[in-house]
């Protein structure tokens, strides 16, 4: 965007704005599927076991090792933005690997439930569950988050204002912000913006390839399984059969492309997780919220559905301007 002035960029969203404010005024942006293969990922946790005796998991070591490149370098020193006086800056926890932070985009967190007189310990792998009606894509005040035809939904960083709207509409606060970078250090540094948002996108640079996602190649124990989503639900009821177990991920949210199956309730998973969070010292909390069993999308409430006609002007033009910039560099 070095190239591009905050003019051109103005000029170029206002000469767009009418057709794109028209496009996402419907208040969904998930792609349709056409002849492209939508992808899902079953999640054993009868299988995973955190890769005992790892310092760190094999799934997050090789998601942070293929998205390094992807980690923000924050503009030091950060400043913050009118009206805010703080910020969220992730800079100097980049070892962290047990929590979602924009330098750690999967973890795996432990926990122990008690279940018909058992107490099972189990090791659940944590990351975007690419939702099916994303209110995080549809609610995005920019326009940079979607949901694309493979089934992955991505955050264009280039252009992200770090808004976290998308993380305040996610039942699993997945979005992590880091201020600092982003393009609204070259659009209006002290009015707007609050960063860039990062999260999984699912490897989609090597899913579109044929390949699966890194932390799918690198579990030892098989427990992470990725092909076509319908498959993946298929395998998914098969295994819960087996086991007489659970599924997770396949209504939660209004249903998502992650399908997890567990020896135990999910509700009683969800409340163990929640119990830790309580216990754990602010502001270090433990981990994401919980997997509460039939959680709603925020999209099918009353308060949903006016946000997303009130965004998608915005939206709109924001989006506008991207496409004409993206048109003009050649990226489209």
């Amino acid at each position: 965007m070095n190239e591009i002035s905050r003019r051109t960029f103005f000029k170029r969203t206002l000469a767009s704005i009418a057709a794109s404010t028209l496009v996402l005024a419907s208040g969904n942006k998930t792609a349709e599927a056409g002849d492209t293969v939508q992808y899902g990922t079953f999640i054993d946790l009868t299988r995973c076991d955190g890769c005992a005796g790892k310092d760190v998991p094999a799934c997050v070591n090789a998601c942070r090792q293929k998205n390094q490149h992807n980690f923000p370098q924050p503009q030091e020193p950060i400043q913050p933005y009118w009206p805010q006086t703080k910020f969220e800056d992730w800079s100097r926890k980049k070892h962290l690997t047990d929590k979602l932070t924009p330098y750690n985009w999967t973890y795996v967190q432990p926990v122990e439930v008690k279940h018909n007189g058992k107490t099972f310990k189990l090791n659940i792998p944590r990351r975007c569950m690419h939702c099916d009606n994303p209110p995080c894509a549809n609610l995005c005040p920019f326009g940079v988050h979607n949901k694309t035809k493979e089934g992955a939904v991505v955050i264009d960083r280039d252009y992200c204002m770090g808004g976290a709207k998308c993380r305040d509409v996610c039942p699993w606060d997945i979005p992590q912000r880091q201020a600092g970078v982003g393009i609204y250090l070259k659009m209006a540094p002290k009015l707007a913006g609050g960063g860039v948002m990062y999260k999984c996108d699912l490897c989609i640079d090597l899913v579109k390839k044929g390949q699966e996602p890194s932390c799918v190649q690198a579990c030892p124990q098989k427990a992470l399984i990725f092909g076509e989503k319908e498959e993946m639900r298929k395998l998914a009821h098969r295994r819960a059969k087996e086991i007489s177990g659970y599924i997770y991920g396949e209504k939660e949210n209004g249903g998502t492309s992650t399908f997890y199956v567990s020896p135990v309730p999910f509700d009683k998973i969800h409340k163990s997780i929640m119990a830790k969070k309580k216990q754990a010292p602010k502001p270090e909390r433990i981990g994401i919220p919980g997997m509460e069993p039939a959680v709603e999308n925020y999209l099918d409430s009353a308060n949903g559905t006016l946000a997303g006609y009130l965004i998608a002007p915005v939206a709109g033009a924001f989006a506008a301007g991207i496409t004409a910039i993206k048109t003009m560099k050649g990226e489209e």
